[in-house]
């Protein structure tokens, strides 16, 4: 059954039975520092005060309608994050898998905190997820990637459905043959895509929102039709919809009530238990 449990993670994961759950994805905050913020804007067509020129010709102006954020710091970030991952290992079915995204601040102390737990020889995977989009720095290399963590709860038994991974095109098809060129060849440990459009359909407006596809592809790797996916820092509810369109079921955990309207809007179609959350109050958000 879909679950979405507005709430805090740590009590909701002790709530979970053992072994419940086939994949775990979370996103936790990247402790920055930093209140992470994401304006919402919009265009309204006015020739007398547009401060830019649209379609036709015709000026426009822009406005802002709002804005979602969430404070990205804690003071002890490793013992906020361990007492969660101790509950993850534990809820995670014996052939279960975990995908813990970071960046490269702090990928390296949760990597052994994540060894700790899961042990260094379950670790399967750095992932690396490599984007091309905003400002670079001219200070240093612009760091343009984040860090994906794949452990398995058990690295002699995990699922990886390698045929069913989406195929990426030859970087020279000509050399490759025109069946493999027809074909397309599997990801690597780098993957190339990238982050959701500020102006495309797939939007939300949540500060932090991962691309459908990023999570399509872990869903379709490490888990099978029927499998239930969480997902305890939930967020814009990607994994949910990633899930749900896969044949999964999901539960999605979150304690900030802006990223709760943004997933009631977003998985309005589907049928989930909302463990007690009415959206109804925060829809001016």
């Amino acid at each position: 059954m879909n679950q979405v449990i507005y709430g805090d993670n740590l009590r909701a994961l002790g709530e979970l039975p053992s072994g419940s759950v086939n994949l775990i994805y979370i996103d936790p905050p990247f402790n920055t520092g930093k209140t992470q913020r994401r304006a919402a804007i919009k265009t309204v067509r006015d020739e007398e005060a547009g401060d830019r020129q649209g379609f036709g010709g015709h000026r426009y102006r822009t406005e802002q309608s709002g804005s979602m954020a969430y404070l990205d710091v804690h003071d002890d970030y490793l013992a906020f994050l361990q007492p969660r991952l101790v509950e993850a290992h534990r809820v995670l079915a014996p052939n279960g898998s975990l995908y813990f995204h970071i960046d490269y601040r702090e990928v390296h102390y949760c990597k052994l905190l994540l060894d700790s737990i899961f042990g260094r020889e379950n670790f399967l995977n750095e992932i690396i997820w490599a984007y091309d989009y905003g400002g670079r720095t001219k200070r240093k290399w612009p760091p343009k990637h984040d860090n994906i963590l794949l452990y398995a709860k058990d690295a002699d038994n995990y699922v990886f459905n390698t045929d069913d991974i989406d195929r990426i095109p030859y970087m020279a098809p000509g050399l490759a043959g025109p069946e493999k060129a027809r074909l397309g060849k599997r990801p690597t440990d780098v993957w190339w895509l990238t982050i959701v459009s500020p102006t495309g359909k797939e939007k939300t407006g949540y500060p932090t929102q991962k691309p459908l596809r990023l999570l399509e592809r872990i869903i379709r790797a490490s888990s099978n039709p029927g499998d239930t996916v969480l997902d305890f820092f939930a967020g814009s509810g990607t994994t949910g919809v990633a899930a749900h369109e896969a044949g999964r079921n999901f539960i999605l955990v979150d304690d900030n009530p802006e990223a709760l309207v943004v997933m009631a809007r977003r998985l309005a179609a589907i049928p989930a238990d909302w463990s007690g959350f009415d959206p109804a109050p925060y829809q001016h958000a």
